[in-house]
């Protein structure tokens, strides 16, 4: 059996990490705050007692409701689950990539998932800077004076760390099998030429 390199289990903990944040973050009302109101991916909650009028001109009892039809927010949450099922497919091959012992399969799971994280980190910051950005623009139709990001855009961000180092993980890895591979691979030609 291969010797599993530390990077890749690694690597392979980061991608469950990733998974279980984004899960989090998508679940998540608190991604932005106000007085009186939350609003994430899916949903925007009004407390109860919260000054009148409500951010967004929009009128709603106390509880939480679908989140608004703003373009911003339906892509930063496509992306967001975009990212989770990429992350969540990169973590199964890297699973995969772990449990064989064929070094040039091995290489095939990690040079996918390597890719497939890089896609799934690419998804995750578009969202996370398009969200703010645009949110600034509809800024003067939000009737509070603070507004801060919630714990759940910084488990956002948390995710993306994470993400980011298992590619760098993997990527490390990648450069160290390869030359195992390419060293044991002339040793041995080396050795059969010599017999």
């Amino acid at each position: 059996m291969m010797y599993n390199s530390i990077n890749v289990v690694i690597a392979l903990v980061c991608g469950i990490i990733t998974a279980f944040l984004m899960v989090l973050a998508l679940a998540s009302s608190d991604w932005l705050l106000a007085v009186g109101w939350r609003q994430g991916l899916f949903e925007h909650c009004v407390e109860q007692g919260a000054p009148k009028p409500l951010p967004f001109q929009i009128n709603a009892e106390p509880g939480c409701h679908p989140a608004r039809d703003e373009p911003y927010i339906m892509a930063s949450a496509a992306l967001c689950v975009i990212c989770l099922l990429l992350d969540f497919f990169a973590t199964i091959m890297t699973g995969l990539g772990l449990s064989n012992n064929d070094p040039s399969v091995k290489t095939r799971y990690y040079r996918i998932a390597v890719w497939v994280m890089t896609l799934a980190l690419i998804a995750i910051l578009v969202a996370l800077i398009l969200y703010p950005v645009f949110f600034a623009q509809e800024l003067e139709l939000g009737n509070r004076t603070l507004w801060e990001f919630g714990w759940a855009y910084g488990v956002g961000w948390g995710a993306a760390i994470f993400l980011f180092g298992a590619v760098v993980l993997l990527l490390c890895d990648q450069e160290e099998e390869e030359i195992y591979y390419k060293e044991r691979t002339i040793i041995h030609a080396e050795n059969d030429s010599r017999a």
